[in-house]
């Protein structure tokens, strides 16, 4: 008798353990996370990747990493974002590099060969191929140069940029890094909505499309 209701409470068990993960998961947006402080978001600049109108209302700041399949989702999303609700121009995307080399050994590598797209071309080939480092999770490094030419990227300056360690870029990484740190960010992917004169919106997590939406505007209602 005993053994013959293991099975059943193992499953409920395991039925609320996946409906408690997925209710933190779609947690109710705050403006704290842990021991952080979003109002240390460095303010956004012209040196920023960003996709949509710079002088939008309204600018989603994301810290994400290349390796990581939840920031794929959130990057799916975010076009589907700037695609609809930035067609305006009331919205715009800014991308901040968050490699969690802790977890993913090619997190650095990735977000140096992007950097080094933005550096050796401009703004629209970072775009291109943070899109490519995406959807061909997990990448190796050898491919970037397939990467780098299906995104448009030829250049021999890209190649000798990735396989030369640039301290300026490195700076830039690491800067994004301890910014991501500083505001509260503890994973990928991890976002902040700004609104001029308001306290910023934090997504912890890979928000779906309705709930990024909803968020977005309502931040433009004000």
């Amino acid at each position: 008798m005993k053994s013959s209701f293991t099975i059943p409470i193992a499953i409920v068990l395991g039925g609320i353990v996946v409906a408690g993960a997925v209710y933190f998961s779609l947690r109710t947006p705050s403006t704290s996370s842990g021991t952080g402080n979003p109002a240390l978001v460095r303010p956004v600049s012209s040196s920023d990747h960003i996709l949509g109108n710079p002088a939008a209302p309204v600018v989603i700041v994301e810290y994400s990493d290349f390796d990581c399949d939840y920031c794929k989702s959130f990057d799916e999303t975010l076009r589907q974002i700037i695609a609809n609700e930035g067609a305006s121009g009331e919205v715009a995307w800014v991308f901040r590099e968050f490699p969690l080399a802790e977890i993913y050994p090619n997190a650095f590598s990735h977000a140096r060969a992007a950097e080094c797209a933005a550096q050796i071309v401009d703004n629209d080939a970072f775009w291109k191929f943070s899109n490519a480092l995406f959807m061909n999770q997990p990448v190796d490094p050898a491919s970037y140069g397939t990467l780098a030419a299906s995104a448009g990227i030829s250049s021999d300056a890209f190649a000798t940029c990735v396989a030369t360690a640039s301290s300026t870029i490195d700076a830039r990484i690491n800067a994004d890094r301890q910014n991501a740190l500083a505001v509260g960010a503890q994973g990928t992917p991890y976002s902040l909505i700004l609104v001029k004169g308001r306290a910023p919106i934090v997504m912890d997590g890979a928000y779906p499309y309705d709930a990024v939406k909803q968020l977005v505007d309502k931040a433009l209602a004000h």
